[in-house]
């Protein structure tokens, strides 16, 4: 792993780092990118738009423009390309939800000396109560995955395999875009009934209902489906301690027939080294939202998947945009 040279100069600016992500999600909250467009338009014009003051943005546009998100042209200011691409809602490619749900973060990121002091989290799981907070949770779980799915998909080998469980699969972009690729596939989404009409969404969008179903219920707890030949478990093991991850693990094992397949996608620590960085730090999130989430180790989702009686384990040649990876092991 490289180290970074770090000095006063780099610490500071590391330190303040901070101002960056909040000039981007005040951007982002405020839709400043959508309504701007495609054609360059001045401070006052931008104002005028989102109902702000005339002020205020000219600051952030003039910020957004030395972070290069925007293009200054005179007193006239327009949307990059990558801006155009990710930050504006009628984009497909928008990750907006995302960043909503990372601003929403932000206030338990401010007390991690606490958390770290108590061992607890500092945040309430507000993204399965509120409203906004799930639908951010939610919708930027969909842009996260639909940057993945379907060009994992096509490099996931699931010919001849008939029966997906895709579990805690929140909208069910996955089990979508693996049905999509392989026309003898059909797929249950099994996630909490607040995530139905996302699910039920997404699968319309993609016009997948007579191979795609969604089924609610808590998978710690609930009866779970059976007789599949692959069950998806896509970042929810970060969400619970180790013993409720092994719990989760047994559980949708439980649910495959001889010969099935269970994979595991997660963001995996090395073994015996200190990172990678974002599953390092995702940990830490964890810790200041959830009472004994973490990231895992390689090695540790290795026994969880032994342990529960899986045969075959190995780590498929995957990285994800944030150093996700994915472990499959196979039910005897």
């Amino acid at each position: 792993m490289d180290q970074p040279n770090w000095n006063a100069g780099s610490l500071l600016g590391l330190s303040g780092s901070y101002w960056k992500a909040c000039a981007l999600h005040a951007a982002v909250e405020l839709d400043l990118f959508s309504h701007l467009g495609r054609e360059p338009v001045s401070a006052p014009e931008a104002a005028g738009r989102i109902g702000g003051s005339a002020r205020g943005v000219a600051m952030l546009l003039r910020a957004l423009s030395a972070m290069g998100l925007l293009q200054r042209r005179g007193e006239r200011y327009a949307n990059g390309p990558e801006a155009l691409a990710l930050l504006c809602r009628e984009s497909p490619q928008y990750i907006g939800h995302m960043i909503l749900h990372h601003r929403q973060l932000m206030p338990s990121w401010a007390r991690l000396d606490q958390a770290v002091r108590e061992g607890a989290p500092v945040r309430e799981r507000v993204s399965l109560r509120d409203e906004t907070a799930r639908r951010n949770f939610l919708m930027g779980m969909f842009n996260m995955a639909m940057s993945i799915a379907p060009r994992l998909a096509k490099t996931l080998d699931l010919s001849g395999r008939r029966r997906l469980l895709d579990l805690g699969g929140g909208p069910g972009t996955y089990a979508t875009h693996f049905c999509l690729e392989n026309p003898t596939l059909e797929a249950v989404i099994f996630d909490l009934p607040t995530s139905r009409p996302f699910a039920e969404g997404v699968i319309g969008r993609f016009g997948m209902q007579q191979r795609v179903r969604f089924a609610g219920g808590d998978f710690l707890v609930d009866p779970l489906p059976a007789a599949f030949d692959v069950v998806w478990l896509s970042h929810i093991l970060h969400a619970e301690g180790p013993e409720q991850a092994q719990h989760v693990v047994r559980r949708a094992s439980a649910a495959l027939e001889s010969g099935g397949m269970l994979l595991i996608h997660e963001f995996i620590l090395d073994d015996h080294d200190a990172g990678p960085l974002f599953p390092a730090l995702f940990s830490l999130n964890m810790l200041t939202g959830t009472p004994s989430g973490q990231s895992y180790s390689e090695a540790e989702l290795r026994a969880m998947m032994a342990a529960a009686g899986l045969r075959a384990i190995r780590l498929l040649p995957f990285e994800g945009p944030t150093e996700s990876r994915i472990l499959v092991g196979e039910a005897r």
